[in-house]
């Protein structure tokens, strides 16, 4: 059988409750009403086959929970009589009460192992409840009875469907492809629309691929029916803990493992889940008392505890990469909020986390992309003002750095730029290079000539006040190459008979002042 294109064949008429085959005519007065004590048998054969024959008519007219009545009424005064079992077996499958329907067919055949329809029937409701195994007996035994019976053969071709596909589940899920399993439950579940155990294999799939919504859906679905359902318990609980929300999902595994104690998933999600917020809440701990060596190593081991819980430890990443930055550990810093984002990308801390990282490493591109990201996301005045911002420092960062011209840092003082800039305009000048080859000679001008730009810019209050906002010089008449880098120089060392450049040696120099 190719399982890509067989699908389940589900167009099968509905339970028909009309048996003509009486199995057993004995009636008794088990439960019987004590005025029905005085008739004979034959009376009472006779009120149950009224009672048979009215049920048949609510069942024609889709009355089923009257016809469960009437079929109840007619087991009453003839409790071993097999078609009324089979007919009320037919009533509650069409009431979707596939367990009752189930006992009632298989009353049915132990009073007359000949009884075809309720093989039939006792082998659709293990087939809706998921006993492929159990369903394809049942329909061998029909077809014993009756070798051509069509709809056993189609029935049997089924649960041999849901073997396959719980065979092809069982593999999906050892190698953790979780979407293949989903698509063979829901293969399944087409046959086996009332099997609970292919609904809980398909929500904790659900959950383990991050679609939550859908996994709470099937498993409320099912606490709806049985309240006590520890599986469904365990995939509430499973839920809530890949949300990040620990605490409930605890609630949830104690509840499941309440309801069946050797739960093993329940009980090692429990575990985990404990083991996650009691790490989690201890690092939390040590960074808020300054202890970031102690807070780093202990998000580190949260991170261990369980891979799978992507919320969790996309948090935990980026709570690493704060303590990081603390430690000024700033690649660092960045890989973990990478990480953070790669498993929740609609993570805007993550995101502001690395952004800022960036700035600090002077990354000012990949700065303005994570700020518009996040602009995009939640357009805050905050969020807008972040990514000016790094607009402007990205603006800034594109021209001439002044500062680094001069080697001093951004907040150098007055006192401190002029030191830069006697030192670099000394190394740069262009007598000191008088003897080098015309390429050098060249550079060395052109050096000379960037720290003077640069000088006249940082001393003048007015230009570097302009140039530190990212404002254009040229603006307001500052034309910024207007200005000779020796006038510079003199003015600022004095006359020209104040200083010389001597050779002590090949390529050896000293400033000698007078």
């Amino acid at each position: 059988m190719t399982l890509s294109t067989s699908r389940l064949h589900l167009n099968c008429p509905a339970p028909s409750p009309v048996d003509g085959k009486m199995a057993s005519q004995d009636c008794d007065a088990l439960n019987m009403d004590p005025d029905m004590e005085l008739l004979s048998d034959e009376e009472l054969e006779r009120e149950a086959e009224g009672f048979k024959e009215q049920g048949n008519a609510f069942y024609i007219n889709k009355d089923y929970a009257e016809a469960f009545n009437y079929y109840s009424k007619a087991i009453d005064m003839c409790p071993k009589n097999a078609s009324y079992y089979g007919n009320r077996a037919a009533t509650l499958m069409m009431l979707y009460r596939y367990r009752e329907a189930l006992e009632d067919s298989q009353q049915a055949v132990r009073l007359d192992n000949d009884f075809m329809k309720g093989h039939l029937r006792e082998g659709k409701c293990h087939l809706s409840l998921g006993n492929a195994m159990a369903a394809s007996r049942c329909f061998q035994r029909v077809l014993e009875l009756e070798p051509d019976n069509s709809q056993a053969q189609q029935e049997l071709k089924n649960a041999e469907s849901i073997l396959e596909y719980e065979k092809m589940a069982e593999i999906g899920f050892e190698k953790r492809d979780f979407r293949m399993v989903v698509f063979c439950m829901d293969r399944a579940l087409e046959a086996a629309a009332a099997c609970h155990r292919f609904k809980i294999l398909k929500a904790e799939c659900l959950a383990l691929l991050g679609r939550y919504a859908e996994a709470q859906s099937v498993a409320s679905d099912i606490l709806r029916i049985d309240s006590t359902n520890a599986d469904a318990l365990y995939v509430r609980g499973l839920c809530l803990y890949y949300e990040d929300c620990i605490e409930k999902a605890v609630q949830f595994f104690v509840q499941a493992l309440r309801m069946a104690p050797d739960h093993d998933k329940a009980r090692l999600a429990c575990r985990d889940a404990k083991a996650l917020k009691a790490k989690k809440e201890e690092g939390n701990t040590a960074f808020k008392e300054g202890n970031y060596d102690a807070a780093y190593e202990l998000y580190s081991e949260a991170l261990t505890i369980d891979p799978n819980n992507i919320k969790t430890n996309a948090k935990l990443y980026c709570n690493r990469a704060t303590v990081g930055s603390k430690l000024k550990r700033l690649e660092q810093a960045i890989e973990d909020c990478t990480k953070a984002i790669k498993l929740d990308e609609t993570y805007v801390k993550a995101y502001l986390r690395r952004a800022q990282c960036y700035m600090d490493t002077e990354q000012y591109e990949e700065a303005v992309r994570d700020y518009e990201k996040v602009y995009q996301t939640e357009k805050t005045k905050e969020h807008k003002h972040l990514l000016k911002h790094a607009q402007l420092e990205l603006k800034k960062s594109k021209r001439k750095d002044y500062y680094k011209v001069l080697g001093v840092n951004k907040n150098a003082t007055e006192d401190e730029i002029k030191k830069g800039y006697r030192k670099r305009a000394l190394l740069h000048h262009p007598d000191r290079h008088s003897g080098a080859s015309p390429e050098l000679q060249k550079e060395e001008e052109k050096k000379f000539k960037e720290v003077g730009e640069a000088f006249s810019v940082l001393s003048d209050p007015k230009k570097k006040s302009r140039y530190d906002s990212g404002q254009d010089l040229e603006d307001d008449g500052m034309n910024v190459g207007d200005f000779d880098a020796n006038n510079i120089f003199k003015a600022f060392f004095g006359s020209p008979g104040g200083f010389s450049f001597e050779a002590s040696g090949p390529g050896n120099f000293f400033f000698q002042f007078g």
